[in-house]
């Protein structure tokens, strides 16, 4: 019986298998790569807001912190939209005829809010709180960018589950002092920017939030302005004399009155111990890995778990 295909069809058939696989190799690439973009992340968009806010004029320019607008950053789950009343604060007495400024006299004229845009939106089913973020050591920039330097607010980072567990799994590099949380030009501990931190102990009686716990600065604590030598000192309360060995017939009392210039083995004033022991870091990690113990954050494994975002 004669064959119906030619010895050449092997080679077509062959070819034809290798040529699928390499279009679905490329789909899936190109899908991946589509999901990724800016198209579907929004990533740098600016959006088409009723009134052109500068964020660079307001915070760069005027000084004005986070906080006066977004005035649930450090204890809700969201930042907060500001209320036209926040801005009506300052332009009812400058810029009150901009044309530019027309939606916000009206929003206030009328008590209907402004349509703001929404800039970072996660999806419903994410769980984000803000205040836990902010309280334990993340400071605004590390996940909204220079936001003192944008005329127009723009989303820095793709917010999408890699974006998050890239932190999550390695938390050190992003975590600062909480004094610096508002510090948009921080950019961690390094050999040339030094940053110097010590326990306070304070947050031991549960009177202050876990993250104050810790003291951290950039200058050296140990040098005055001057160049002299500073020693610190923290107050703590003087102990109790101890009791008089009770003689016969004597009646016993306890006395907390000090004598006159003691002091305690180290030379100084009894009442007094030496100021915290303050650690010089140079690298990110290690200060990172520092204050991870100081605020009580879980361990890498923990924050990287479905439940953490996934509620």
């Amino acid at each position: 019986m004669a064959q119906v295909f030619d010895r050449s069809s092997n080679a077509l058939a062959r070819a034809s298998l290798v040529l699928t696989g390499l279009i679905v190799i490329a789909l899936g690439v190109t899908l991946d790569q589509l999901q990724r973009s800016p198209w579907v992340t929004r990533q740098g968009q600016r959006a088409d807001q009723p009134i052109p806010f500068s964020h660079q004029h307001h915070v760069e320019g005027l000084g004005i912190q986070c906080q006066y607008c977004h005035t649930s950053v450090e204890v809700s789950s969201y930042a907060g939209i500001p209320p036209t009343k926040t801005c009506i604060n300052c332009h009812s007495q400058i810029w009150t005829n901009a044309p530019l400024l027309e939606p916000v006299r009206q929003s206030w004229a009328t008590g209907a809010s402004i349509p703001w845009i929404r800039i970072h939106d996660l999806p419903d089913y994410v769980y984000f709180n803000h205040s836990i973020h902010v309280n334990k050591g993340i400071g605004c920039s590390s996940c909204h960018g220079r936001v003192d330097e944008m005329p127009l607010m723009y989303q820095q980072n793709s917010l999408q589950m890699e974006w998050c567990l890239n932190c999550h799994r390695n938390p050190t590099g992003n975590i600062r002092p909480t004094s610096e949380i508002y510090n948009m030009a921080w950019e961690g501990a390094s050999s040339g920017h030094p940053v110097w931190c010590a326990p306070t102990g304070k947050a031991a009686d549960g009177k202050i939030p876990t993250a104050e716990n810790v003291v951290c600065t950039t200058t050296d604590p140990k040098v005055n302005s001057d160049g002299s030598a500073n020693v610190a000192m923290l107050q703590t309360p003087a102990p109790m004399a101890p009791l008089a060995r009770p003689q016969s017939g004597d009646h016993m009392e306890p006395t907390s009155k000090m004598d006159s210039g003691t002091t305690t083995t180290n030379g100084a004033p009894l009442g007094e111990t030496p100021a915290a022991n303050y650690k010089k870091f140079t690298n990110q990690a290690e200060l990172g890995r520092f204050l991870m113990a100081q605020y009580h954050i879980r361990t890498a494994n923990e924050l990287a778990s479905c439940e953490t975002c996934h509620r």
